[in-house]
């Protein structure tokens, strides 16, 4: 399935989309020409109309968090591009800032005429040191032509954009705790409400959106909103990237229709399926933080609706491919290793909880395990997720809760035999 053209992808152009004379010449700008056009309110409905979706994660119509900004408070109001790509699984927010840097930087500049906004922050993952480069080139290209300054957004209407960049930490990929940081205070968790909308950045109005969003918006706005929710069904409009790795021939992002696409048609088709003499055994379809699914959904179709009824959630589209080779309790293991790890220990559930869920995976994974170790994992779960005051204890949890349901005769074998091992590669040795 080819990909859709004139998104993330300019097909019909082959220059250096990190030079904005070629990003000009291929297109750019159009968009925030069309924008300019419009008056505040009509670029919002336009959003709205659209139908495009949060693609972080959440999934939350990026109209309708736009229209929550109250006007006329007498504070300034920001935009927080969140580029905290942090997901384990996930790496398309760090192609589009590395090829095409013009288009998220077009995207913002959008979305800061319909909110009236003056000042943007992008706030970029601290490991990403080449993608802020590339960004920050990007920048000083933009307001040398005056895409970026005084006059930005027209004669008197000035805007900018400044580049933050993290310092590694997982938990500054949740907004309140990206303001947190942006603020230059410890990154962690607010109390919510009041929302960011209403009391974001500085305590002003703050729309905050990733970076595969903003980068949505130049297309929408430049061939209409109505050719995008066109796209896609009438709840999941328009395209998605999903970054496709693990046991995979072809691993790598690709942009796909919305319900048009299977999971077996992203794994087997477009990322070249298997290697030779494995078999499918598991998936996390939207990034690590999301229930795993099995070999009976490969036939679901890629949208958020659709993923949720088999059980599991559409997330960042960071899909996690494991064949049979894999074991699934080594696997549980190492991600509540990483949750455990990239707590922020604000909320003692989460602090405490991710810690003991660590240690009994290791117990079995070690030739230690005990039956009553899922149980007490079973227990765990219902003392730590929805306690917290951000979704990582939840985001914890779930791959875990998910596997031990699907693929408990794994962890029992593992109990039993004391062997991580998966007994497709016990036959392949023997």
């Amino acid at each position: 399935m080819p990909l859709i053209n004139s998104v993330f992808k300019h097909r019909e152009f082959s220059g250096d989309l990190t030079s904005l004379a070629e990003y000009e010449r291929s297109g750019g700008y159009n968009g925030l020409k069309a924008t300019l056009a419009m008056t505040p309110d009509d670029a919002q409905y336009a959003f709205h109309r659209s139908g495009l979706r949060g693609r972080g994660g959440a999934g939350f119509p990026m109209g309708r968090k736009a229209s929550f900004l109250p006007k006329d408070t007498g504070r300034p109001t920001y935009i927080v591009c969140n580029a905290d790509e942090s997901e384990p699984g996930t790496f398309k927010d760090r192609e589009i800032i590395e090829k095409n840097p013009f288009q998220l930087i077009e995207g913002i500049s959008i979305a800061a005429h319909a909110v009236g906004c003056e000042r943007a922050y992008i706030y970029i993952r601290g490991e990403y040191e080449c993608q802020a480069k590339v960004l920050d080139g990007a920048l000083m290209q933009a307001r040398a032509a005056g895409r970026l300054g005084p006059d930005a957004l027209g004669p008197g209407r000035a805007f900018d954009i400044t580049l933050y960049r993290g310092a590694g930490a997982y938990i500054c990929g949740e907004e309140t705790a990206l303001l947190e940081s942006l603020e230059g205070k410890r990154g962690q968790p607010r109390l919510k409400p009041p929302f960011p909308a209403v009391a974001g950045l500085y305590g002003s109005p703050t729309l905050i959106n990733n970076v595969e969003t903003l980068s949505a918006l130049p297309p929408i706005m430049h061939r209409g909103a109505d050719w995008y929710a066109a796209m896609g069904n009438e709840k999941s409009p328009g395209t998605k990237v999903f970054s496709v790795s693990g046991h995979v021939m072809k691993p790598g992002n690709y942009e796909v229709v919305l319900g048009d696409t299977t999971l077996r048609e992203l794994i087997f088709d477009m990322a070249g399926g298997l290697r030779d003499g494995r078999e499918f055994k598991a998936c996390w379809p939207g990034g690590s933080s999301v229930p795993v699914l099995g070999s009976a959904s490969l036939d679901v179709a890629l949208d958020y609706e659709a993923l949720q009824a088999a059980g599991t959630f559409l997330g960042s589209g960071g899909c996690i491919v494991m064949d049979d080779s894999g074991c699934i309790v080594r696997a549980s293991l190492r991600l509540a290793q990483f949750y455990r790890h990239e707590s922020c220990g604000k909320c003692t559930p989460c602090r405490e909880g991710t810690g003991w869920m660590a240690k009994i995976l290791a117990r079995m994974v070690e030739g230690e395990g005990r039956m009553e170790d899922l149980d007490l994992l079973e227990s765990l779960f219902g003392r730590i997720s929805g306690r917290t005051l951000c979704a990582l204890a939840d985001g914890a949890v779930m791959p875990v809760k998910s596997a031990i349901a699907l693929f408990r005769d794994d962890f029992v074998r593992v109990i039993h035999e004391g062997s991580p091992r998966p007994a497709a590669m016990e036959a392949t040795v023997a």
